[in-house]
Parts: structure tokens; sequence; C-alpha cells
């Protein structure tokens, strides 16, 4: 999969770049191949396996094992030659993740984890940082391509946090994010709208380097519930204070993928 990243990275051509519905959800050449490449090399060693993707959706069987990928997440930073893109696999078994791979290959990086083992990056085992507050912290967020369509869009949030943190950044790469939250680069990092494979993977990098991760309401529906907080775990009481949450009556979509997923492994396991 880096291998196709690089090849295709600052060398995109204007018929290897669509959209998929939104004028700001893009879809590349290195999107879909790579995501053929991830894809196949489960199959070959775990047939059985169910998977979710971001390009092709789900690949369901009979099975408690689940793959979550993202085969480029910041397609668009990918697609504008801004290097801070990366590929995120999460092997998740009976509702926990296992196993969390963020490659970033044009930045030499590459974030691993394993339940119980520790969240390493090239080798180097991660912790988060000792920040203490929010005052003297270095956060992170995202914005969703629906922020045109929803009122609770996360500007209030940046707009209230930028004036009592350190400083905010969004790089436009949430497993990237988060795998910084686990470096201790940022020490707090939150996202609304967000989809599984944007966290799946990164998640556990957080969790296994000694941070925290929940929904904005401090509970953990952040998989399917589409937001997520991760912090060192010092900020994070601070952190969940400040933010607005999402829409009332948003109906997010990872619940009802869940909901479909389950029921079609139960209904046609061979499916």
């Amino acid at each position: 999969m880096a291998e196709v990243q690089l090849k295709y990275f600052d060398k995109l051509e204007s018929d290897h770049v669509e959209r998929k519905g939104s004028h700001r959800d893009l879809l590349t050449v290195a999107d879909s191949e790579s995501e053929q490449v991830i894809i196949r090399t489960i199959r070959e060693r775990f047939p059985d396996h169910a998977i979710l993707a971001e390009e092709s959706g789900a690949h369901l069987t009979e099975s408690d094992s689940w793959w979550i990928i993202d085969p480029v997440d910041g397609t668009t930073n990918f697609a504008r030659s801004f290097p801070f893109f990366a590929a995120s696999v999460a092997y998740w078994h009976k509702g926990q993740a296992a196993l969390a791979l963020v490659e970033a290959p044009y930045l030499r990086e590459r974030f691993v984890a394993e339940r119980g083992s520790g969240a390493f990056l090239n080798n180097k085992r991660l912790r988060t940082s000792d920040t203490p507050d929010i005052k003297h912290s270095m956060l992170a967020t995202g914005f969703s391509y629906v922020r045109n369509e929803v009122e609770r869009n996360n500007i209030d949030n940046f707009s209230r946090l930028v004036l009592k943190c350190h400083d905010i950044r969004r790089p436009g790469a949430a497993s990237l994010d988060l795998a910084y939250v686990a470096a201790g680069r940022f020490d707090g990092y939150w996202e609304p709208y967000l989809k599984p494979w944007d966290i799946a993977a990164g998640s556990l990098l957080v969790t296994e380097a000694g941070g925290t991760v929940t929904d904005f309401a401090g509970g953990q529906d952040w998989l399917f519930g589409e937001n997520a907080v991760a912090s060192n775990g010092r900020v994070h009481t601070e952190l969940l204070a400040e933010l607005s949450g999402m829409d009332a009556g948003y109906q997010p979509w990872g619940r009802a993928v869940e909901t479909r997923l389950r029921g079609l492994a139960r209904d046609k396991p061979n499916g």
C-alpha cells in the first residue's frame, strides 16, 4: 500500500481524481488501488474475516473478526501534494481493537499497536504527553465534509478552544492526529462526524500509549457514534467540558452500518 501511495503522490493526473458526492469528498486512484492491495492481502491469509473499507464498503462473513480500513486517510491532502496522509488498518476481535497500523509513507513513519503490548513508532515505544491542562496543550481537530449541512459543525468548539489552549492544528488526517496524540506531539484531539475507518486504528495507538479515547459525552460510543475525543488523559475532562457535540437528531451513519453489518452477518453467513 505504501508503494501505491508513493507511486502516485505528487504525480496525479486530472483523471486520477473524482468526487464522491460532496465537492469536498475526493477519491483518487491511490485510494482505490491501495484498498485493493490491503483487501487482497487480508483475504489471502484470513478469508473468513469480515472487512469494512472506506471505498468498497462492507465485505461480510460470519465472523467476530473485523478489519477496518482507510486506504488513504487525508485524501484531500494527498490530492494537493500535501504530505500529511496515511493508510489506516485496524483488526477488531469480538468488538475490541486488537491490532493497529497507521503508516505515513512519505513521512517514513509507521505507527503500530497491539492490545496489551503497547504502541510504537518505527519500533520506538510511545507514551502520551504529561501536559496537565488545556492552557498548555497543543490540540488538533478536523471539520467534516457535511459542515455546510449541520449547525454544530465544530467551528464553535474551535473558536472557544483556540482562545484557551496553547494552539490548535488541523492537519487533515484523523488517523495521524490520533497517532500524534499517542506520540505526545498533540495533547488532545477531537472531531465530530467521523467514520469508523477514521479512528479504528488510531484509537488503539492512543490507549496503548497511556491515553484516553471517548465520545463527546465521555462514553464509549465513538467508533460508530461518529464523534471522538482523544487525549493524554490529563486534559480529557477539561476538553470534554468545552465540546458542544453534534446536531440534535443527527442520525449517525456509523451506527446504522453497525446494525446492518451485524444483521447481515447473521442472516447471510456466506455473504
